[in-house]
């Protein structure tokens, strides 16, 4: 068991891929799970208390980013919607085209206006940690609030955000 990123455990195998929730990982590269159609998903494990790194880095980035208008934890507010319940519907495109070009829904009632991000690196340079971290949160494998343990950052993350932020 790991808390935090010390006493490091390697990553698992492609063969013990197991994770709870609905997305099963087929592939681990470097750190990073994906599904059986390419797209960035979640590893959670011990009932719900560790998470892959890429869950912990999105949680950390949404609160850093997102969390002043769509609420904690992705829930939504008063001011933007859930995106816990938009990701219910929504694909891995849908979700990086909003975030990166923006949206905007006006109509007599109502004016919603989603900001473009795709220029922010401190947002595009870990849009896929986001989404893994709030796919896990909609499909309920992760709660409420901090994970309290994770994988650690690979060398290979590592090497890729230097490289994206610069």
């Amino acid at each position: 068991m790991m808390v935090g990123a010390a006493n490091a455990d390697p990553a698992p195998d492609a063969a013990s891929l197991k994770s709870e929730g609905p997305v099963q990982p087929t592939k681990v590269e470097d750190g990073k799970y994906t599904d059986k159609d390419g797209t960035p998903t979640y590893r959670v494990t011990e009932g719900g208390k560790q998470v892959d790194w890429s869950s912990m880095s999105g949680y950390l980035r949404y609160n850093a980013n997102c969390i002043v208008c769509h609420g904690p934890d992705g829930a939504g507010s008063t001011y933007a919607p859930s995106l816990v319940d938009a990701l219910k519907h929504d694909d891995y495109a849908t979700f990086v085209g909003i975030v990166a070009g923006g949206k905007k829904d006006v109509n007599a009632s109502e004016q919603l206006v989603m900001p473009a991000f795709g220029e922010n690196k401190n947002v595009m340079c870990y849009i896929d940690d986001v989404y893994v971290y709030l796919r896990a949160r909609s499909d309920g494998v992760i709660g409420r609030g901090r994970p309290a343990e994770h994988e650690p950052k690979s060398a290979t993350f590592k090497k890729a955000e230097d490289a994206c932020m610069g």
